[in-house]
């Protein structure tokens, strides 16, 4: 982060000259020189930006309350077009929208633009502390980022934009921001307003670009075996898939109530609603899926055939394996397309506390190998010697990666088979 020093130096100023005796001013002064006057220099600046005339000080706490409670740093015109946003027009009006030189000339210094990157910052990091001590400066900061994001979704000229496209034109700039955190500002401030605005968007989501837009970002970044097919976009990909995917549990309930679609429909890459919400470790959500009677939580995806228990394995998410196997309908050695078994992914991924839910099972067999002949502890003991040992050049060691144990899955598994009566090989092959 860029540090703009100038505008402190202005905050400390003010601080200074508020003080009305030389005594008191020199006091002050002292304060600042040991940097302990930074947090006095903050309240009076916010002071002055709400003291501001017209509706320069709406604007200026605006533009802090979106720099502080953004999910990722904003670019400077996605900032400027949500604060054009006006919520209940149909459509959204240029003329509305303010200047850069506007929005920072609100804040009084106390938001600078990084240069490098182009996003809007604090000036400070010790700003984002005090602003968030303060917790009635703005109200409901979540559910108004979300009511903001859902109005620009559903603009006309938004809704007109083919759902095809692999990237946001650039005369919607907010438009990516807005498909891909809207559902996590709603999850964390829902409203009325917001579950009205959710639902006309996922009446018809998988026609709408930002499904599309949400699903690339994401299997872009972190299922990049799953794609989504250029031509045909998002079909298939529905309301209940999206508010599964954002693990929403009220506008699951309300979609689920609806009853439009398939509660095992697959979308565009053959994922269900469960799936998504497994895999994103929505533990709300797959509860609500699971107490429907024609639920299949074995349902696998089309392309890999991996059910949920599979991709939630690999992701980590202890609930929701712990959920899964309470039931009796869910196979947790299912295998998928490359043989892998949940537990051959959840070792090979290092986590070892999924290992030890999925070992709880006497029905797990830790043993089974994928297509190649790798069991799951070969699997995991290959991965950690890939993290910590020299190559073949003798580069050096990589340190192990934070959260990260030295062979806790072999270990594990090693373990487990020898009290079953056998063990392993080097290579994992199992001993009778």
């Amino acid at each position: 982060m860029i540090v703009c020093r100038f505008p402190l130096v202005a905050l400390n100023i003010d601080a200074i000259l508020g003080e009305v005796t030389v005594r008191q001013r020199r006091k002050k002064l002292e304060e600042m020189v040991q940097g302990n006057g930074l947090s006095d220099a903050y309240t009076a600046t916010l002071t002055r930006v709400k003291g501001q005339k017209g509706n320069k000080s709406v604007v200026g706490l605006k533009v802090l309350m979106w720099v502080l409670y953004s999910q990722r740093p904003l670019q400077a015109e996605e900032l400027c077009h949500a604060l054009g946003v006006e919520i209940g027009s149909s459509d959204l009006d240029p003329e509305n929208i303010p200047s850069l030189r506007t929005l920072i000339a609100s804040c009084l210094g106390l938001v600078t633009i990084e240069a490098s990157s182009s996003t809007v910052r604090l000036v400070y990091f010790t700003l984002q502390e005090h602003l968030l001590s303060l917790p009635t400066l703005f109200h409901n900061p979540h559910s108004t980022i979300a009511e903001t994001c859902l109005a620009y979704l559903n603009y006309g000229s938004v809704w007109d934009l083919p759902p095809t496209l692999d990237s946001a034109p650039s005369t919607v700039p907010l438009l990516e921001y807005a498909s891909c955190y809207w559902g996590e500002h709603a999850r964390m401030g829902m409203t009325e307003k917001v579950e009205r605005l959710a639902l006309r968007l996922l009446d018809t989501f998988d026609e709408h670009i930002s499904a599309r837009l949400l699903l690339l970002r994401y299997t872009n970044e972190r299922t990049p075996g799953l794609y989504v097919h250029k031509a045909a976009g998002p079909r298939g990909f529905t309301g209940l898939h999206g508010a599964s995917f954002f693990g929403i549990v009220e506008i699951v309930a309300k979609v689920l109530d609806v009853k439009k679609w398939g509660l095992n429909q697959g979308d565009c890459m053959g994922c269900t609603a469960l799936l998504w919400a497994a895999m994103r470790g929505r533990e709300g959500v797959v509860k609500i899926l699971l107490e429907r009677e024609d639920i299949n939580p074995d349902q696998p995806d089309t392309h890999f055939h991996r059910t949920p228990l599979s991709w939630v394995a690999q992701n980590g998410h202890q609930g929701v394996v712990s959920i899964l196997l309470e039931r009796g309908d869910v196979n947790p050695n299912q295998t998928d397309t490359s043989g892998a078994t949940p537990i051959w992914w959840a070792a090979g991924n290092g986590h070892e506390k999924v290992v030890s839910i999925l070992l709880e099972r006497e029905d797990v067999y830790p043993d089974q190998t994928d297509t190649d002949g790798a069991t799951p502890l070969w699997w995991a003991a290959a991965n950690d010697q890939k993290e910590d040992n020299k190559d073949a050049f003798g580069t050096r060691r990589r340190q192990p990666q934070p959260g990260r144990h030295r062979w806790p899955n072999a270990t594990l598994l090693g373990g487990y088979g020898r009290a079953r009566g056998g063990g392993e090989d080097a290579f994992g092959t199992r001993v009778r």
